[in-house]
């Protein structure tokens, strides 16, 4: 596995030479991309002046964001996904091999089972379209129960609801996107991890909780550095993810805020220095491997 880089998941703003050179002092070898902002960077500059830096960095273009909600409404749906296609197109050929996105954990509209048929055939369309591109769906869950409280019905917040909506599209290029963060939120255990096969697995995002909040009264805010607090046992769980044999990106996903009032660099200094103590807890060597078998809890 290696370490991924996120500075739109962060808050945090830099132009593309900048976000290069932060993922590189900081050791991060994968870096986010947006797919709006490069398809107008290629609009104004051409493809080769757009990727000169990306390729001679040499760093992995791990993942975009699906820039829409695959739950809107039908009109709007075919009109996102048809403006994707291109902007996907233009990740894929600078190495980008996952689109990912979140579920929204509620809504007014549609009651669980309706919910979940209509997703189920957005992804499998979603899927169908990045399939020729070598790419893959990863779908993720939030789990805080402030995100759903408003709504008149809810949907999934936990893993195991989502691995069973993933694996009912039946497509081979989708898989889930784990937030240990969520997971714990949810009251998830290391044992679902564990039944996890590595081929599930699009993307690994980690993140503590405070010492002082019960788990379900955890909101977004909430998102602590890793290793912070030592609440959630990140170590544990990346050894057992490793393990398991899953080799792909690890994204920081902290809340800003909670870093204090600091500027971009040393908000980077702190995740750099946070990712750096989870690996070395987890016994993962720089490349990402174990160093030693990982010990089972």
């Amino acid at each position: 596995m290696y370490r991924d880089l996120s500075l739109q998941t962060l808050g945090l703003a830099a132009t593309q030479a900048e976000q290069i050179e932060l993922a590189m002092t900081y050791g991060f070898r994968g870096l986010d991309l947006d797919p709006v902002e490069f398809q107008e960077r290629v609009a104004t500059y051409g493809l080769p002046h757009s990727r000169r830096l990306i390729d001679s960095a040499k760093l992995k273009i791990t993942a975009c964001r699906l820039p829409f909600d695959p739950a809107a409404d039908e009109p709007e749906f075919r009109a996102a996904l048809e403006q994707f296609k291109p902007q996907a197109e233009l990740a894929g050929s600078i190495g980008c091999t996952r689109v990912v996105t979140t579920l929204a954990p509620g809504c007014d509209a549609l009651p669980y089972h309706e919910n979940f048929e209509l997703h189920r055939k957005r992804f499998g369309e979603i899927a169908a379209m990045l399939a020729p591109l070598q790419m893959r769906l990863g779908v993720g869950f939030a789990a805080p129960a402030n995100l759903r409280s408003d709504k008149s019905f809810e949907f999934i917040h936990k893993l195991d609801a989502l691995v069973l909506l993933v694996g009912s599209v039946g497509a081979k290029n989708i898989g889930v996107v784990v937030d240990l963060w969520d997971h714990y939120v949810s009251g998830g255990t290391i044992d679902e991890l564990r039944k996890l096969k590595p081929q599930q697995l699009v993307q690994v995002r980690v993140a503590d909780a405070p010492l002082d909040k019960p788990r379900e009264e955890l909101t977004d805010h909430d998102r602590l550095l890793p290793c912070e607090s030592g609440v959630i046992d990140l170590p544990a769980q990346l050894a057992l993810l490793a393990e398991l044999g899953y080799d792909g990106p690890v994204t920081p996903v902290p809340n800003r805020q909670r870093m204090g009032s600091v500027g971009r660099d040393a908000s980077m200094r702190q995740i750099g220095a946070a990712m750096d103590q989870l690996w070395k807890a987890s016994g993962l060597t720089p490349a990402g491997k174990l160093a030693a078998p990982a010990v089972r809890t």
